[in-house]
C-alpha cells in the first residue's frame, strides 16, 4: 500500500523534534516491562537513540507496554560498559548517572541543556562500580516516602522531562529536524517510511532512492520491491 501523504507528515513531524544529543546508557536493565517503558518515554520525549549493556548472553525483549516504542528509539546493544562509556564522552556528552553516594546532587540542580546522557543501573543494585567511577555527575532524585528509589522506567522518566523541560525553557528543543544531522535525518526517514525496502536496499548494498516532498521514492524499483511499499 503506498504512503499516504498524512502519515508522512507525520514521520516527519515526529522526526523533527528528535534530539540526537539525548541519550540513555542502561547498564543490565533486562526485565522487558522496565525496557518498554523506558523506550516508551525516550520517544515520548524525542530521544533518538538509547544504549544498553546486557547480562552476557542475554538480549532486550520488549511486551506491550512499549507500545511499539522500539521502532522508533533505537536501542544500540554495548558489550562492555567501559567502552560504552568512553565513546558517549567521545562524543562530547556529559554523563549523569543515578548513583547514592557523597558526591551526588539533586537532579534539579543540574544543567541537562548540553548533550547529556542518563547512566542508570538495574534496580536491585544500580550501577556498576566500574561505571560509576566514570560518570562526570552522580545524581539523586529525592525520596520522600519510607521507599527510597524509584522504579528505573519512572526514575528515567523523571531525568528525561527535566531534560526537555529545562531545553524548552532555553529554547534549545530542536522543531525543524535540526536535533539530527541532515544525512542521517534523510536516511531514518526512509526507514521510517518503508522498512521493507530499506532492508532490501541495504541487502543489496545500495543507497536508498530518494523521496519526493510528498514522500514517494522518486526512483523506478524493481515490481517485486515495489510491492512492499
Amino acid at each position: 500500500m503506498p504512503l499516504l501523504p498524512r502519515r508522512f507528515e507525520r514521520l516527519k513531524a515526529v522526526l523533527d523534534c528528535r534530539m540526537g544529543d539525548l541519550t540513555l546508557l542502561l547498564e543490565q536493565v533486562d526485565k522487558p516491562h522496565n525496557l518498554s517503558a523506558i523506550l516508551r518515554s525516550c520517544d515520548a520525549v524525542g530521544v533518538l537513540e538509547a544504549h544498553a549493556v546486557c547480562l552476557q548472553g542475554r538480549l532486550p525483549t520488549f511486551n506491550s507496554t512499549a507500545q511499539g516504542s522500539q521502532k522508533w528509539v533505537p536501542l544500540q546493544l554495548e558489550t562492555d560498559v567501559n567502552v560504552a562509556i568512553h565513546r558517549l564522552k567521545q562524543r562530547g556528552f556529559r554523563l549523569y548517572g543515578t548513583h547514592l553516594g557523597a558526591e551526588a546532587v539533586d537532579y534539579r540542580c543540574c544543567d541537562f541543556t548540553g548533550p547529556t546522557a542518563f547512566v542508570l543501573g538495574a534496580e536491585k543494585w544500580g550501577l556498576s562500580a566500574a561505571a560509576a567511577a566514570q560518570i562526570d555527575q552522580a545524581v539523586i532524585i529525592p525520596m520522600r516516602g519510607m521507599v527510597q528509589s524509584l522504579n528505573v522506567s519512572v526514575a528515567t522518566a523523571t531525568l528525561l522531562f527535566e531534560a526537555l523541560r529545562q531545553r524548552q525553557a532555553a529554547g534549545r528543543v530542536p522543531t525543524a529536524g535540526e536535533g539530527v544531522a541532515p544525512e542521517r535525518y534523510q536516511r531514518l526517514l526512509f526507514e521510517w517510511a518503508y522498512p521493507q525496502v530499506a532492508a532490501w536496499c541495504r541487502s543489496q548494498g545500495r543507497p536508498y532512492p530518494a523521496l519526493s516532498e510528498a514522500g514517494e521514492i522518486a526512483e523506478e524499483l524493481p515490481r517485486t520491491v515495489r510491492l512492499r511499499c
